[in-house]
């Protein structure tokens, strides 16, 4: 057992939460019980992974996108307060980190993403609001686009979205799970054949055939599991607490 807020100092400092800007708070953003012995983790705290981590108990439930993000609405009314509402009535702690998990070394999405994908790390890049969070790197051997692409699906059990670029084999690549799309010139700029991401934008096709990169939307929610459940993990370790990953299945 640990308290609720041993744990969240503890986090705070693993994942360095001081050194980022980021687009919502990191850390405790509702807090629930005192004690803490059981950690329900997931990606996004959605109404039903909410549901999901009161039905198996948890005291504290640990995501990548937690709430109160930049721009949105500050009343808590509709969907905001049924959610928070649900949390506080049964004692359960929403701790959230979204930067900071992308961008640790061994338990971040980037890092489990390689992990997940047999992928070699070579470096870091695409920082800008804090440290970098992006990796480029090398796959365990040469791969086609067609293969690297069945790759992506077998691992993470989603077909990819694939924008052909001109490199006939994938022999250097680079990635950033989530909304990254946007980093694909620099990686291009790295001299990689590839880029993965969680998702692309409308521009992302053009910036693909120009660059003759290319690029793989490899699906934000699928990149971004590791993450949560690779420092769920941690702290259950740690601290011998009980710890419990839930999928909560979404297509994006």
């Amino acid at each position: 057992m640990v308290t609720i807020d041993e744990l969240v100092a503890y986090s705070d400092a693993l994942l360095q939460v001081g050194e980022f800007q980021d687009y919502c708070p990191n850390g405790l953003q509702v807090e629930g019980r005192g004690e803490v012995r059981r950690i329900v983790s997931g990606v996004t705290a959605s109404q039903a992974l909410v549901d999901a981590a009161i039905e198996a108990g948890a005291d504290v439930l640990l995501v990548h996108h937690g709430y109160f993000w930049k721009g949105e609405p500050a009343p808590i009314v509709g969907m905001k307060r049924r959610r928070i509402a649900t949390l506080l009535a049964h004692g359960v702690s929403l701790l959230a980190y979204h930067l900071p998990l992308d961008a640790h070394p061994e338990l971040g999405n980037n890092a489990q993403l390689a992990v997940e994908l047999e992928l070699y790390i070579e470096g870091w890049f695409g920082g800008g609001r804090g440290p970098d969070i992006a990796c480029h790197g090398r796959p365990a051997q040469p791969l086609t686009p067609a293969e690297l692409a069945g790759w992506l699906e077998t691992r993470l059990g989603r077909a990819p979205l694939h924008l052909p670029g001109r490199p006939e084999r994938i022999e250097r690549l680079a990635w950033c799970t989530g909304a990254a799309q946007s980093y694909i010139e620099a990686a291009a700029a790295l001299g990689v054949d590839a880029f993965i991401s969680g998702e692309a934008s409308e521009q992302t096709t053009h910036l693909a055939r120009e660059l003759g990169i290319h690029y793989f939307g490899a699906g934000h929610h699928a990149t971004e599991r590791g993450g949560p459940r690779a420092l769920g993990g941690h702290l259950a370790e740690k601290f011998s607490l009980e710890h419990r990953f839930i999928d909560i299945d979404n297509p994006v």
